[in-house]
């Protein structure tokens, strides 16, 4: 089961972000083949202000379970998380 998770940052926290990135890093790189895809929201001066993950478990209690531990979860940098069920067809990949 796929699920798109459109996470947005709290006001000013750009700078929380970056220093908190490498341990989200280290965590989506232990996710392996639960992620699809996964990258940063940029705001219209390009920069970011939140992300966007399409992401695959075997339920959503899964994906929860994940969210829980995430750290812009823990260290409160996503202020704002909508997670819907996607249905994945195509997936390019780089030649």
């Amino acid at each position: 089961m796929q699920f798109i998770v459109k996470a947005y940052d709290g006001a000013n926290m750009l700078e929380k972000r970056m220093e908190v990135r490498p341990r989200h890093l280290e965590g989506m790189q232990k996710l392996g083949k639960h992620v699809i895809c996964a990258g940063g929201l940029l705001d219209d001066a390009g920069k970011m202000k939140g992300s966007v993950l399409i992401l695959d478990f075997a339920a959503r209690a899964e994906l929860d379970a994940y969210l829980e531990n995430e750290p812009y979860v823990t260290e409160h940098v996503w202020e704002k998380i909508e997670v819907e069920a996607l249905n994945v067809v195509l997936v390019n990949q780089p030649e």
